[in-house]
């Protein structure tokens, strides 16, 4: 066995990207009592924890509890956090695997899946990962407009992101303003003129992605109404004749389905409209190129070779007028520089969490992936447990037989000096705290639960203050 990993030579790790998967990693890595870890966690933003800080709806506030976990795995003697370091700018995976022994590439699902539809790219069509990242204050995304001038709104997708875009167009400014939303997001929704909100899903009620809880949102929202069209209410015959084997959250959401088709009076001022078994097949723009109106095919349902149920167009279509698209088919990653990409699935190329290189198609030595960046945008924040369990079992066996990497420079200090040079800005984690207790008492005055710093150059001052 080697002798990595002795308290004489720790197992250095370095995790590109500070999201869930990233700090999953991390954790299992220091459950090796056996071994002696150093982790080295970089992100190019300057504050962790990836789409639980930037993707999840400020409405949940108890899915953002697991930070707490990650708040432990950060407090181990053997973590460092490198934060504003960006891999391909400050540093490459040569610097890395010069000062390591083993790199995870942890950096998510950055992008949208693309919608290849007449007009997509009209003004006021968007996607709704940028939408998402702008009401959640990513600094990235802060410089954004929408048109909330505009009075119907339609959400192009049915997943859970989908359903967080339709609850947030339709939230009243007092609920918004118990969140953490951006302080310009929740100005701009204030004063939104948004009355009718349409979330479109391809198959029925029976195939809808979202979870239970966030369907049974939509119908305790203070000043919309949920609707659903009787005749979309119901099942066609294949999805009834799966509904017995179903599990029960499917079957509920089916229950309350139908509940949002009986009919009802509602003095609340927007109206939502859960559609089913209908596909975007056009957006319609007027001449100055503002997107006007979204034509719709409705859908029929066939069995598959494989017994999934699938939609196909039908000869049936219909416009909705609408000023505002928002695009919410799934998010996408990016490649990351120097890395193995597949293109065609929009993840690392690897093989249960090993880097694959494409030419000799075995595993780069040393080099690692784990999250939606290693499988796909799937699953919740908890899903990403056990891939990364996977991945470390990996990295440990490789560990067992010798295969890491030989790093010219494995010492803490000397990666810490590079970094010093590259990018003396860096945040450590101590100063992620530091913006993380400022943002709190900040939110503390105004009676929210934080008021998030939406621009780099911000934390800056306040690190170098």
């Amino acid at each position: 066995m080697s002798e990595i990993g002795s308290i004489s030579q720790p197992l250095r790790v370095a995790i590109v990207g500070a999201g869930p998967a990233g700090f999953y990693v991390a954790e299992h890595l220091f459950k090796q009592k056996k071994l002696n870890i150093e982790v080295d966690m970089y992100d190019r933003l300057p504050t962790p924890f990836g789409l639980v800080r930037a993707g999840v709806a400020p409405d949940h506030p108890k899915i953002k509890s697991v930070v707490k976990i990650f708040d432990k795995v950060a407090s181990n003697p053997g973590f460092r956090f490198f934060g504003f370091v960006e891999l391909g700018e400050d540093v490459t995976v040569e610097d890395l695997r010069n000062h390591y022994h083993q790199i995870v590439y942890t950096t998510g699902a950055q992008t949208d899946r693309s919608l290849n539809i007449p007009g997509i790219d009209l003004i006021g069509s968007h996607a709704a990962t940028t939408f998402v990242a702008w009401y959640n204050g990513h600094p990235d995304f802060r410089e954004l407009e929408f048109d909330f001038s505009q009075e119907s709104a339609v959400v192009i997708g049915i997943g859970n992101v989908a359903v967080d875009v339709a609850r947030i167009l339709c939230r009243t400014t007092d609920e918004l303003a118990k969140t953490d939303i951006a302080d310009y997001a929740l100005d701009a929704l204030a004063n939104s003129n948004i009355r009718e909100v349409h979330m479109l899903g391809r198959r029925g009620p029976a195939q809808g992605k979202f979870t239970h809880l966030e369907l049974k949102e939509l119908g305790e929202l203070e000043d919309a109404e949920p609707y659903v069209l009787p005749e979309e209410a119901k099942l066609d015959d294949l999805s009834a004749s799966t509904l017995a084997n179903a599990s029960r959250g499917t079957a509920r959401n089916v229950e309350l389905i139908e509940q949002f088709s009986l009919p009802k009076q509602s003095d609340k001022s927007k109206k939502l409209y859960i559609r089913f078994l209908v596909s975007p097949t056009e957006l319609v723009g007027d001449e100055t190129g503002q997107v006007r109106a979204l034509r719709l095919g409705h859908n029929e349902l066939y069995a598959t070779e494989a017994g999934t149920l699938r939609p196909r167009l039908t000869d049936r279509f219909e416009v909705i007028p609408a000023g505002l698209i928002f695009r919410s088919i799934g998010y996408r990653g990016v490649p990351v520089p120097g890395v193995p990409f597949d293109n065609n699935w929009g993840v690392i190329l690897n093989e249960k969490g090993r880097v694959i290189d494409p030419e000799t198609k075995s595993p780069r030595v040393g080099e690692y992936t784990a999250g939606w960046i290693k499988r796909g945008p799937t699953g919740v924040i908890g899903t990403n447990k056990p891939d990364a369990v996977e991945t470390v079992n990996l990295m440990l066996d490789d560990l067992n037989s010798d295969s890491v990497l030989e790093p010219s420079f494995p010492g803490p200090d000397a990666v810490k000096k590079l970094i010093m040079v590259r990018q003396p800005q860096f945040f450590s984690y101590d100063d992620w705290r530091r913006v993380d207790e400022s943002e709190i008492s900040r939110g503390e005055a105004l009676g929210r639960p934080r008021l998030k710093y939406t621009r780099i150059d911000e934390m800056i001052l306040l690190k170098n203050s």
